[in-house]
This record gives structure tokens, C-alpha cells and sequence, in this order.
């Protein structure tokens, strides 16, 4: 979109996590603002007429009624937490938030590179996206203490890396399912 760019391709200005967003790491959408991207994003344009600022949390209009039910279905990364992470980010300061999310993209790497049977992509950019950095951190020393051992078999690995994320989700009480649009509901 002509006169919208940003820097921060971590995080967007609506708050999605983009460097977690499997689209985003395989290179096929350069982030909010990056490229030729967005040219049809709602929001960039608001942000644009209202002062072009960098996250919609610096709006005085935040939350405006485009947040309304933002958070009601996923794309390629879910959107569950866009208020709370702009809300987090405003609290801990984006070098802080940006700082934790660069440990999160990292996480993400390794259990992609690592870990992925070619089946959990998804899977692991919406639980690295909505777990805690310390929960992460938790549950791949516990991965790595279970698949220390270089023998196993890649699938194996998956499924214990799988089911050890569906644990710490479950026990934070977190859905880890991409939550899709209902085409039904008006």
C-alpha cells in the first residue's frame, strides 16, 4: 500500500505476531508493511488516515470498533491475542516485547527444524504464538530431555513434540486449533 511502511516486521500494527506466522516464514508475505504486501489490509489504511502510527495501541481511538471481533476466526496465525499482545507491548515497551518474540521465533526454528514431520507447521506457529515464552522454554528442555538422542526417528520426535504442546496448552487452558471462519454466520 503506497505511504505504508513499518520497520518492525515481528509484530504488526493489529497486533498479530507475524514472526510466527508460517506465511511470514516461508517467505511468502513479508509482514505488515514490508513489499508489495497489504494492499487490501482495513487497518493500514485506518492507521494511514489517523496518523500513520506503528500499532493501533497509539491510537487514541484504541480500541475502535475494527477490534470488535477481531479475534473471532484465525488466518494463517491465529488471532486470539492481537488486544493483549498490543496491551503487553505497550506495558513492557516493544524492545522488550520484540525481544521476546525474536526468542519465540527462535523456539519456533528449532522445533520446525527439529521436530516437524512435515505435518505440525501449524501446529507449532499457534503454540509457540499463544504459550508463554517461560512455558515454551519449559516444555523444549522437556522435549529435549525425552528426544536427546539423535536415533529417533523424525516422526517420533514430531509426536512427542505434538503431544508435549498439547499438555502445556491444555494446561493453561489454551486451544491450540486454528479457529476457522464460519461462511454460515452473517
Amino acid at each position: 500500500m503506497k505511504g505504508f511502511h513499518r520497520t518492525n516486521m515481528l509484530f504488526s500494527l493489529c497486533g498479530l505476531n507475524c514472526g510466527l506466522c508460517p506465511m511470514h516464514l516461508g517467505e511468502y508475505c513479508p509482514g505488515c508493511g514490508g513489499g508489495s504486501g497489504n494492499q487490501g489490509c482495513a487497518i493500514a489504511r485506518c492507521s494511514l488516515s489517523h496518523g500513520a502510527h506503528e500499532y493501533c495501541s497509539q491510537c487514541a481511538a484504541f480500541p475502535c470498533d475494527r477490534y470488535d471481533h477481531i479475534d473471532a476466526f484465525d488466518s494463517f496465525i491465529t488471532h486470539r491475542n492481537q488486544k493483549r499482545d498490543l496491551a503487553k507491548a505497550q506495558e513492557i515497551g516493544i524492545d522488550a516485547y520484540n525481544a521476546e518474540q525474536a526468542e519465540k521465533v527462535e523456539i519456533l526454528r528449532i522445533l520446525l527444524s527439529q521436530y516437524n514431520d512435515g505435518r505440525r507447521k501449524t501446529l507449532f506457529c499457534g503454540a509457540v504464538n499463544l504459550l508463554e515464552l517461560d512455558e515454551l522454554k519449559e516444555t523444549l528442555q522437556r522435549l529435549t530431555d525425552i528426544t536427546e538422542t539423535d536415533k529417533l526417528p523424525v516422526k517420533e520426535k514430531a509426536a512427542h513434540a505434538a503431544r508435549l504442546l498439547q499438555e502445556t496448552a491444555d494446561a493453561c487452558n489454551i486451544d491450540l486449533k486454528l479457529r476457522k471462519k464460519n461462511t454460515q454466520q452473517k
